[in-house]
């Protein structure tokens, strides 16, 4: 973990326990209002006011409801999670506590990406700590008529179980595969029941907002992206890791920070994000400009696009998980085309409707892996196409 600029919001000072005993003083009510102010978006890349999601989760009809961590951190170029769950555990379960309080639910799962396996145990001792301090169970800290409970669900492996609904399928015992929406799992979600779904950093980053108020978080950030975002950094860089910075940095800035002011491209949002070239460095990171869950793998001077572009494309291969055409069959043909342009065989023309392609998976996949499937496809062949063609096509 860097520590550059290491007491923003996240890794700021807090006394959770104190925190929590605060919040549990304030109003239902008073604790979303508090989130709605302080213009909190989901941490986890889709970027839904998270404010939104629990006001139509305790609106909601139910005698039984759940706050569920999405804690599948899968994105290739993603581990901000990883250090969270290692190091802020405790910070975690009392996000989830705020979340239930405000919603009204009593049961609480952290689905865990079953690569971090091997953090089960200390997020139990966790856990289990937390009960015994009285901050989960019955009556939390002393709150009359507040239960609630956390325990931990290991994913199976799959890239599309980030996605919310796929993740309630797989936590139901079924194959991981996104939902029809309407209704959103807010009023049918796990086992039928409202459910709130949020990533790791947003119950970590909701908990330290309650606790020291929305001014405080709008100080940084822009307007339209308040507050502060994880980013984890990789690549062709001096110094990668995870660092807290300001939603509105530039890529230029950012690149300072970490010792990659020589890119040639940086990847905003993993495999599923988008990749800027050197001359749109001074577009900023935030939810009006380059939006990311917090992947930012840097690419130097020397790296092959085309090759990054088969690699993202093999991996959404893979990952799909086939339940609708336009994904399905659209992530195959574009891999077909980018061996195609490696080999010298693909025409500008086939390269036109490939590119068609990929826009029409974006407007006609049923989740968010197809829509994003093709962005990396898309901007490195609208950025790095001369190059592309000028090593290796000789038809056009």
């Amino acid at each position: 973990m860097s520590k550059a600029d290491k007491k923003l919001v996240i890794f700021s000072d807090i006394d959770v326990e104190k925190a929590l005993k605060n919040a549990l003083q304030k109003t239902r009510p008073d604790i979303i209002g508090e989130v709605r102010d302080s213009g909190l978006k989901g941490r986890g890349g889709a970027g839904f006011p998270t404010a939104v999601k629990w006001n139509l989760a305790a609106a909601a009809q139910g005698e039984r409801k759940f706050v569920i961590c999405n804690a599948d951190e899968g994105e290739p170029g993603t581990f901000k999670d990883r250090v969270l769950l290692t190091d802020y555990a405790e910070q975690l379960v009392a996000g989830m506590v705020l979340a239930a309080y405000a919603v009204g639910a009593k049961d609480g799962i952290i689905y865990l990406r079953a690569e971090y396996t091997y953090l089960k145990k200390d997020l139990e001792a966790t856990i289990e700590k937390m009960r015994g301090k009285k901050m989960l169970g019955k009556k939390i800290l002393g709150k009359e008529g507040f239960d609630f409970d956390v325990h931990i669900h290991m994913g199976s492996g799959a890239y599309i179980c980030g996605e919310e609904t796929a993740l309630i399928e797989s936590l139901e015992g079924h194959r991981g595969e996104p939902r029809n929406r309407p209704p959103f799992p807010v009023t049918v979600g796990y086992l039928g029941c409202p459910s709130s779904v949020n990533n790791v950093e947003t119950f970590i980053t909701a908990l330290h907002i309650v606790e020291k108020g929305a001014k405080w978080f709008k100080t940084f950030g822009t307007e339209k992206s308040t507050g502060t975002k994880l980013f984890s950094i990789s690549g062709d860089c001096e110094k990668p890791g995870v660092y807290e910075l300001p939603m509105g940095i530039t890529i230029k800035k950012l690149l300072e920070t970490v010792g990659g002011e020589d890119a040639k491209a940086v990847q905003v949002g993993g495999a599923s994000g988008t990749c800027v070239p050197r001359k749109d460095f001074e577009r900023v990171i935030a939810y009006e400009d380059v939006a990311t869950g917090g992947s930012i793998i840097v690419f130097g001077p020397h790296r092959d696009m085309l090759e990054v572009a088969i690699n993202f494309m093999e991996f959404f291969c893979e990952e799909s998980c086939g339940q609708c055409t336009p994904c399905r069959l659209g992530t195959e043909t574009l891999l077909e085309g980018l061996d195609m342009l490696d080999e010298g065989r693909c025409s500008l023309k086939y390269l036109r409707e490939l590119c068609a392609l990929g826009e029409t998976m974006q407007l006609s996949s049923k989740c968010g892996l197809g829509q994003s499937a093709p962005n990396a496809f898309l901007s490195i062949i609208e950025n790095f196409k001369s190059e592309i063609f000028d090593t290796r096509c000789s038809c056009r």
